[in-house]
This record gives C-alpha cells, structure tokens and sequence, in this order.
C-alpha cells in the first residue's frame, strides 16, 4: 500500500483539481478574474480592459452563461464586476438575480467593456484584467490555472505555469495503486462529483439546453438506433450533462483539472454503468477515483489548455473506470487507455460550445468500446501509430501532440472563429 504521506499529497491533488463549477470554466475564469479586480478597486468599474490568451478566447466565444440566456465574454465580465464575489471561486456568478442581469446588459449598452488578444505570451491560459473608475486603477491576472491568480507585476510571461501546477508527478501504476488499494473513507469524497454531475444530467431533462443531445438519445426513434441499453443510457446521461452547463443553465457541476465537460466525462459513463451492472458503493468510489485521477494524470502534461479536445483525456479516465468496473486488473486498464490514444488523438478543440455534447459522446462510445476490448484481451500494439509498449509513454506521446505538435493547428482553429460570418 502507498504510504499515507504520499497518499495524502494525491488526495490534496485531487481535492485542487475536482471542484464545483457553475457554467464553462474559462468564461467564469474571466469572471472571477474580474470580480478580484473589482474588489480590488473597491467600487463600481467604469471601464474594465480584458487581455486573454488566444485559449480563453476560444473556449469562451460560443458558449452559454449560466442563468443570462446569453453567450460570451461580455456578459460575463461585467456580471463578474457587478455581482461576483472572487471568494466563489468558479462558481463566482451564484449570487445572479434578474435585477443583476438587467444591469450587466445596461452595462454592455454602455460600451465599457474593451476585450483584447494578450500578445507575447506563451501561457495558453492567461486572463489579465484591468478595471478603473474616478482615476483610479487596479489589474487581476488568473494564470496556469482557472483559480491561480498571479502578481501581475512579477509574473514572467515569457514562461507558462501550467506544468508547474503540481510538485506531485503522477504515473499509471500509481494511479491505479492509489485509487484500488486507498483506505475507503480518505476516497469516499471523490462520491460528491456522482452528486453534482448526475444531478445536472437530471436536470437538463427539464428543460432544453443546448442541441439536446441527451434528451435526442432518450426518444423513441433514437432507442431503435441505440437500443435501450446500457450504452445507450451512458451516452444520454452524460450528454445531457454537457447540454445543460454548455447551454447556460445555472447548475453545478464538478469539474476536473477546470473543464467542467471533462468532469462530466470522467464521471457519468462510470457512475451509470455501476448501477446498471450493480457494482458495489465501493468499487464505485474507488472506479470515480481511477477515472478522474488519470485525467488529471494526462492533464499533467498536457496543460489545462490545448488544440486537443478534453474529451479524450477525460474518457480515457472514464475507459478505465468502467474497465475496473468490468472486473479488469492494471494490465486489463493499461489496454483500454493503448486502445483509446490509438482511436481519439487528434480529435481539435474548437472552443466551449453546445456542441461539445457531440464530441462527448464519441469520447464516451469509444471509452466503452476500448474497455470491452481490453476485457477480452484485446490491445492496440506498439507496430500500431503513436502507441508504445510503456503506457506511460503512450500517454505522453499523446500529450506531446496535443501541447506541442497542433499548435498551428491551435492557431488555425482560432483564425477560423475570429474571422467566420455569422
């Protein structure tokens, strides 16, 4: 067994890296970002500047804030200047009434929002903002992570800070160890993301978010397609999850590594199939904590924010939790995550969106695929692609491409959305 001071350090991990998030987390980035500024200022902002890194541009264009019924920054940041409390963290905006909402609109009539791309930058995810009123000035930087804020006096832009997020490097074997052999009560809070994210999957069925995805698979003519299945109920309960945070209701979700959507997907495929398959409280406990703990794994090296869609990694989690689920052992885990580098590496992200149920679901049907594979002692080998015998290594060569080779392809994808006509 790992020994409880090392054990200790992962919980702590996990508790900075899974956390309650209302809407997308880039978006309330901003917004909490903005609401420091404010109390910063200690009044009403005049005129707020926001520089941001091309990554928090992209994941925050098209996508719904929580309880306005409007996309995008503006709204926002100045909800973030009127109503937000930095305290919340990313749920920053909870405090949002009608009242508040009507005058953040006023405020964006007013034209005293001014958003800008941050330049000379490498960190992907950089929010720097700047508020003044009656001469006065105060500036807020959030970088390397949504809730780090930095001194923006001393903080090296030249360098990012996401891979210096943690001191505690993580690899497969001690993810598995951790997450199966782990005293059951230091683990069991990983059973709050089951709470938050299932909730929100009810919830989107009351109303109609986003594409209704969810919603789509549950209808008659869809369960001809899909059957009602296991499979089937995976794929709609985590879709509409995304649905509803991607199509701004004002619901909680839990987040991992500051994606909401790859809470999600760590979360519900693993939680729906413990019940329809009757695995115990525990083996439950222990599978949530495999899955979201290897997405923060791959997140390590990836860095919060990439050209790569976090939907693979957070399925990859989601592949092994089910695995575990399955019966499988380490070597039987190690496959389905060979097995799903070697089908989703490559999938873009092209920012925060409704759409992202979509490429939810391909990540969710291809973790369930490579888990049965794997279950029958099936392994995409190392003759095969980026794959490699180490899993650990196969893990990086994904991560490589994701942070490093689809940076033009990052750049691209930004160009695209920033000049397209709508």
């Amino acid at each position: 067994m790992i020994d409880s001071k090392k054990r200790q350090e992962i919980i702590d991990l996990v508790h900075q890296e899974v956390v309650p998030a209302i809407g997308c987390t880039e978006p309330m980035a901003v917004a909490l970002c903005t609401a420091r500024a404010t109390e910063l200022l200690g009044q009403r902002p005049e005129h707020i500047t926001a520089q941001l890194s091309a990554n928090i541009l992209k994941n925050a264009m098209g996508v719904g804030i929580p309880g306005t019924g409007m996309i995008g920054l503006p709204i926002a940041i100045a909800l973030g200047a009127l109503v937000g409390k930095s305290q919340y963290q990313l749920e920053v905006l909870k405090d949002l009434t009608p009242a508040s909402l009507a005058e953040g609109k006023q405020y964006i009539s007013e034209n005293r929002i001014d958003i800008r791309l941050k330049e000379g930058i490498s960190e992907k995810l950089y929010v720097e903002i700047c508020v003044e009123a009656n001469g006065q000035r105060q500036t807020a930087v959030i970088a390397g992570g949504h809730t780090t804020f930095v001194d923006p006096e001393t903080w090296n832009t030249k360098q990012g800070t996401a891979e210096e997020a943690t001191d505690l490097p993580l690899n497969m074997q001690l993810v598995y160890d951790f997450a199966t052999t782990a005293p059951l009560d230091e683990i069991r809070f990983i059973m709050d993301a089951r709470t938050y994210n299932m909730n929100a999957a009810r919830e989107a069925l009351k109303g109609n978010y986003g594409h209704n995805l969810g919603k789509t698979i549950d209808r008659p003519l869809s369960k001809g397609i899909f059957g009602n299945s296991i499979f089937s109920h995976i794929i709609s309960r985590t879709a509409s999850a995304c649905d509803a945070r991607m199509g701004g209701a004002m619901i909680p979700v839990m987040s991992n590594s500051g994606s909401g959507n790859q809470g999600i997907c760590a979360t519900n495929p693993v939680c729906v199939y413990a019940k329809e398959n009757e695995n115990t409280e525990e083996e439950l406990i222990r599978a949530l904590m495999l899955s979201h703990l290897t997405a923060i794994y791959i997140k390590q090296s990836l860095g919060k924010l990439s050209a790569l869609c976090g939907c693979v990694v957070a399925s990859i989690g989601s592949s092994v939790g089910i695995t575990y689920l399955m019966g499988g052992d380490y070597d039987r885990v190690c496959a389905a995550v060979k097995n799903m580098i070697a089908n989703l590496t490559g999938m873009i992200c092209d920012g925060a969106k409704p759409s992202c149920s979509l490429k939810i679901t391909s990540g969710v049907s291809t973790a369930i695929l490579s888990a049965l594979l794997s279950m029958e002692g099936k392994c995409v080998t190392s003759a095969e692609g980026i794959v490699d015998d180490s899993v650990d290594k196969c893990i990086h060569n994904l991560t490589s491409i994701g942070a490093d080779g689809m940076g033009i392809t990052d750049e691209m994808v930004l160009n695209i959305m920033t000049t397209k006509s709508c």
